[in-house]
């Protein structure tokens, strides 16, 4: 008799773990509970899939708060990995200006077919539609969601890949929290999402306006540059996600979320308290304008610095190079492209297993792990996915 082996959600972390076990003599079942595979893959991929990073591998993890955990994994399947697997499916990669990794068709879904497909012919058989209420050991209570019927169907070993909490409506609704204990996880928040500021009416006309090449920086945080856009409840923008895991911890602390940009960072504030002098020809307005602030940038130091501070070059100048936005949030955890938080790492072996339950294994997002976008999120997802289903393995020729 095959050992069976139930894989519980179909996004990448899920299908690379098939992947892995498609390559020994396994009943493998993957059960995803909407219409089709890896929604939030595809989503992800409509701008441009960003699959990965080519900076050194050794800088490529840091960007991990939990780089020690990954590491081993990440060095296993990195970016030149990834590009090579694609290969394998037909999808040639090119690596951008910045780095970053992409197929040279751009989207997602020609990838996830050669992907799903491949699978296939491997005997990986798919279960659309279905819905897992909760397991005990390693049986699995399934429910049929185009018939409704209930089913308690037994497996050897179980791989989780069921997604963390953001954009539910693609399948990552969090439920399987309630198969675990609550000590087992670290609560979600959201991460690479948007912050919140309340804006005064003034504000409006350049709500959706870019703050183009700023620098930000939390606390005593290295500066980071990039562009952020005014949105009506606050800031967004890959560079605003690069401040959530200090931000996060300023609440940890107990501290108030606040935010630092250098709003001309190539000036000095020598430079450029001397093109803010006044002059008697030129308005406010024309004068900052030929100091480097558009309208947005402009607008931004009427609304946060003092008036009295307007028309002293100087501490203008000063204000200008170090602004201090004070943030009350992030932006709801359903809008947040990932999430911090999930199972511990205690809580797991060293081949993502779970202590208080053998059978069962790990990965993905739902892991408590966090990285900022930039391809390092679906590289962790790959990676673990690999990594649970080799734990699989080793489990399994054990009980032999």
């Amino acid at each position: 008799m095959k050992k069976r082996v139930a894989i519980i959600g179909a996004g990448p972390a899920g299908l690379m773990a098939a992947e892995v076990l498609s390559q020994y003599d396994y009943e493998l079942s993957v059960f995803e509970q909407k219409p089709s595979a890896a929604r939030k893959f595809l989503m992800a991929g409509k701008t441009g899939l960003n699959i990965s990073h080519a900076e050194p591998v050794e800088q490529f993890i840091q960007r991990y708060d939990q780089a020690e955990w990954l590491a081993p994994w990440i060095k296993q399947w990195d970016a030149q990995w990834i590009q090579q697997w694609m290969k394998g499916l037909g999808i040639e990669s090119y690596i951008g200006s910045s780095g970053r990794v992409f197929p040279v068709e751009m989207k997602a879904a020609p990838l996830l077919r050669a992907w799903l497909k491949r699978l296939t012919e491997e005997g990986v058989k798919f279960h659309y539609r279905h819905q897992c209420l909760g397991l005990a050991d390693a049986t699995l209570h399934v429910q049929n969601l185009v018939t409704e019927q209930a089913m308690q169907l037994p497996f050897d070993a179980i791989v989780m890949a069921c997604g963390a909490v953001s954009w539910s409506r693609l399948g990552s609704d969090g439920a399987w929290q309630q198969w675990l204990d609550t000590d087992e996880i670290e609560s979600f928040q959201a991460s690479n999402a948007g912050v919140e500021h309340v804006w005064s009416t003034f504000m409006q006309p350049v709500f959706g306006q870019p703050l183009k090449r700023v620098a930000a920086w939390v606390g005593e945080q290295t500066k980071t540059m990039g562009d952020i856009v005014i949105t009506h409840y606050g800031l967004e923008s890959g560079l605003i996600y690069k401040q959530g895991r200090a931000l996060r911890q300023q609440v940890k602390q107990g501290q108030a979320m606040q935010l630092y940009l250098d709003l001309l960072p190539d000036q000095s504030i020598q430079q450029l308290a001397q093109k803010l002098q006044p002059s008697k020809k030129q308005s406010l307005s024309n004068v900052w304008r030929k100091a480097g602030l558009d309208s947005a940038k402009a607008s931004l130091v009427r609304e946060l610095v003092a008036k009295d501070v307007w028309h002293d070059p100087l501490a203008l100048a000063q204000q200008i190079k170090h602004l201090a936005i004070p943030l009350t949030g992030f932006r709801p955890i359903e809008e947040a492209i990932s999430c911090a938080g999930g199972v511990k790492r205690e809580v797991l072996s060293n081949q993502l297993q779970l202590k208080s339950n053998p059978q069962v294994f790990c990965c993905g997002e739902m892991l408590d792990w966090d990285a900022p976008t930039g391809g390092y999120l679906l590289t962790a997802c790959f990676a673990t996915g690999r990594a649970a289903a080799e734990g699989v393995h080793a489990y399994l020729a054990e009980k032999k």
